[in-house]
């Protein structure tokens, strides 16, 4: 092997030695280590000198800036858990924040932090960031974002209707095609605080076994002709009518279209919602 080699080999080694030191090692500890990298070097030193070439200057250089910089790191590492053992401050993450390794602008972003977690912190805040100490490491999260008491999570929104379910309240239809039973099964699951519909009568689609009136009024009456009216592909409606309008699969595009006068609130489906299949 070549002196430059071995060389950078050594300087490596001495680097990698010191970042898997253990941080709260005594100065003792530290200068002995020190004197042990001085050893190594001197080692290194007189291989270079009994090989064929001489390792440059700036690869004695590099080797110790990384040297250096390894060892700031470290003490900055030790001296923030000295400062957050000694304030023995907790806080918590409201959400999930990028954790970096300073506080300026031009810092690295050293990886996340998850919300809602725990974190210890030195006391010291800069430019909106405050310092933490993340498995035994020193790191900055936007302080905007901490909480001294533990975030309750945000409550689920309750589950809109759905075609899936099945009916609990105990009504029944009879039918005369199966996209009835479907409707009534779908709307009973979703409310089922609704117990009456009508189906079979002696006139128009009634007669013929294809319309069901699901008994219902006000903002409850609308929530289940607006999500019919949303489903009507999968459960094979041709139109809906309620609180004296209409809504159709020919003229889908127009909305909800308005209805004349039929005389009486029923005539004018404002106490039910009136569902006509293929």
């Amino acid at each position: 092997m070549s002196a430059p080699l071995a060389v950078v080999a050594t300087l490596s080694a001495v680097t990698m030695g010191v970042l898997a030191a253990d941080p709260a090692t005594s100065d003792n500890t530290e200068l002995l280590a020190a004197s042990s990298n001085s050893q190594s070097f001197s080692r290194a030193s007189a291989v270079s000198r009994r090989g064929d070439a001489t390792a440059s200057r700036s690869q004695i250089r590099t080797a110790a800036k990384a040297e250096s910089a390894a060892r700031k790191d470290l003490e900055v590492d030790r001296l923030a858990r000295r400062m957050a053992k000694k304030t023995d401050d907790t806080i918590w993450t409201t959400e999930a924040l990028n954790l970096w390794d300073g506080p300026s602008e031009k810092a690295e972003k050293m990886g996340l932090v998850d919300a809602l977690e725990q974190v210890r912190v030195t006391g010291r805040r800069q430019a909106g960031r405050t310092q933490i100490v993340v498995d035994g490491q020193s790191r900055w999260v936007t302080s905007d974002y901490l909480a001294q008491e533990k975030p309750k999570p945000e409550p689920k929104e309750p589950a809109g209707p759905s075609l899936g379910g099945s009916c609990s309240n105990g009504s029944t239809i009879d039918a005369g095609h199966a996209a009835l039973y479907d409707i009534h099964d779908v709307v009973c699951a979703n409310w089922p605080e609704i117990t009456s519909y009508g189906t079979w009568r002696g006139d128009g689609e009634h007669g013929e076994g294809r319309a069901i009136d699901i008994m219902t009024s006000g903002a409850t009456g609308w929530a289940v002709a607006d999500f019919l009216r949303a489903n009507y592909s999968a459960l094979g409606i041709e139109y809906i009518i309620y609180s004296q309008k209409i809504w159709s699969v020919e003229r889908a595009g127009e909305g909800w279209r308005g209805m004349s006068d039929r005389g009486s609130t029923t005539a004018n489906h404002y106490d039910h919602v009136h569902v006509t299949v293929y």
